[in-house]
């Protein structure tokens, strides 16, 4: 198979502009660092592509001229969102932690934080855009996210959406934080303007699917609202830890794969009805569209939404080849939008799940398609492609490996389409027809319930939580592993009949004949 890698390099080139242009303290000669970097990568990538295709033979200049305009591109965007933040009174207040107003609009909605202590009085934790400050009789615009942390709010804390006015003490964020500061507010927020029509609209799915949810006993109950739609507000902390430990918990974490599934859906919707496919492709994006405002577009969601049209449109056109060029757009376009997003782990790890999904997950369902079928077939590939390439990440956050992932995923999966899609059902039939909502909620909660069955057996297994080499060391061994694995897993090469230049590779790009 030849690979399409011609923007893997502005890939990774967007990736160090956008950590050093957001890391970095100011002045610090960007172009420099990030021209020596992706110089080597782009000399490196050049003759492996010559080599691999046929087809299409950019040279390695080409290769360094695109890595370097994205990392401009990149560069020049972050800087001027950084600028944006620092100016105005917000940062002062911040560095000597000063009691200040914040005005501004909620962008998070409001979820407990787990005590620190026993006995530690109850507390939320939101997220608000801010665009005005006040202290004393100073005000100023100001730009950024700002975490508010306060006490237990009644009624579930200001809407999403909503404008308000909030007041506490500021400390300073992190250096290189998404946030721009962290407020310990001394008073319940004050509403000054509700949620727009689309947000509004969006708080009141959410509110059905919850309200829903208190018909489910047990963990569907916990788990429902957040499969649906990304709400883990109810998932108790020992489900919590199952749902880690068993490797599910990104079912309950608006994914990519939320996506591709409606996205999915929606295609095969429309090719079922004859629509041609400009009507298909306008269809697939209004639903997810429609979907991005009810799950919130927070920057987490929009990173899963471009890395789940990623992978849905390389497993739809069954040509993983030119899915490294798709997936390299993708990093350049998102880190343009938020260069934040070069710092989280789940940035890279969807990154990652999505190349491998794409790439080995496709390789081993063909391979495997023929015993099995192609169903499951995928069914026990996606998991395996994504443990293998997504554990060095994971290790380096939890320490610990989750053997029984794969099998967790594999036995959790049957369950996973009728829980999202029929969830978002329930919530879309909720205002009109409540009897049927019920009824299909029901259903959606059977195969939530069957999700967390199969976390807590998983996590009670033994060695459901193994140690592993502590240090970048135990990374890179795991990684090595990993390669191996996929090596063994795709077996030994076929040789191929030889083309018209005696190469074996066909002309036209794609699997070798």
């Amino acid at each position: 198979m030849t690979l399409d890698l011609r923007l893997v390099p502005a890939a990774l080139a967007s990736w160090v502009a956008a950590l050093l242009v957001v890391r970095a303290p100011p002045g610090r000669a960007l172009v420099v660092a990030v021209g020596a970097v992706l110089l080597a990568s782009g000399c490196a990538l050049g003759p492996v592509r010559r080599r691999w295709d046929g087809f299409v033979q950019p040279s390695w200049q080409a290769s360094v001229v695109l890595a370097l305009v994205a990392a401009a591109a990149v560069g020049a965007a972050g800087a001027t969102q950084v600028a944006a933040r620092e100016r105005g009174l917000l940062p002062e207040l911040s560095a000597r932690a000063a009691v200040a107003t914040l005005v501004g609009r909620v962008g998070a909605d409001p979820v407990p934080v787990r005590a620190t202590w026993p006995g530690a009085p109850p507390r939320t934790r939101w997220v608000l855009d801010v665009t005005r400050v006040e202290a004393g009789r100073r005000t100023s615009a100001a730009v950024g996210r700002v975490v508010v942390l306060c006490g237990a709010l009644g009624g579930g804390g200001p809407a999403y959406g909503a404008r308000v006015q909030v007041t506490g003490r500021l400390r300073a964020a992190d250096p290189g934080a998404r946030e721009v500061a962290v407020l310990v507010a001394g008073a319940d927020p004050v509403t000054l303007e509700p949620p727009r029509a689309w947000d509004a609209a969006a708080g009141r799915a959410r509110a059905h699917v919850r309200a829903l949810a208190d018909g489910i006993p047990g963990d569907a109950a916990a788990l429902l609202p957040g499969v649906t739609v990304g709400d883990t507000s109810r998932v108790p902390d020992d489900l919590a830890d199952a749902m880690r430990a068993s490797g599910l918990t990104h079912l309950v974490a608006v994914s990519g794969a939320h996506f591709a599934l409606v996205a999915s859906l929606v295609l095969a919707g429309t090719a079922a009805v004859g629509a041609p496919p400009r009507v298909q492709a306008g269809a697939t994006v209004a639903v997810a569209a429609g979907m991005l405002v009810l799950v919130h577009p927070e920057p987490s969601v929009v990173r899963a939404a471009a890395m789940g049209a990623v992978g849905v449109l390389g497993l739809a056109a069954g040509r993983p080849a030119r899915s490294p060029a798709a997936l390299g757009a993708a990093v350049v376009v998102l880190l343009v939008a938020d260069p934040w997003l070069a710092g989280e782990l789940g940035f890279a790890l969807s990154v990652a799940a999505t190349a491998g999904i794409v790439l080995l997950g496709t390789a081993l369902t063909r391979r495997w398609a023929a015993r099995l079928g192609h169903g499951p077939a995928s069914g026990i590939a996606v998991p395996v492609a994504a443990q293998l390439v997504c554990g060095p990440l994971v290790l380096v956050v939890s320490g610990v490996l989750t053997p029984w992932g794969v099998l967790a995923n594999v036995v959790a999966a049957p369950a996973v389409a009728p829980a999202t899609l029929l969830g978002l059902l329930a919530a879309v039939l909720a205002p009109w027809w409540p009897g049927a909502a019920e009824a299909v909620a029901a259903v959606a909660g059977a195969a939530c319930w069957w999700i967390g069955a199969v976390a807590r057996h998983a996590a009670h297994l033994p060695g459901a939580r193994l140690a592993w080499l502590p240090g970048p060391a135990g990374v890179v061994l795991l990684a090595v592993v990993g390669a191996t694995l996929a090596r063994l897993l795709l077996g030994p090469r076929r040789d191929a009949p030889a083309g018209p230049a005696g190469t074996g590779e066909s002309r036209r790009g794609g699997v070798s004949a």
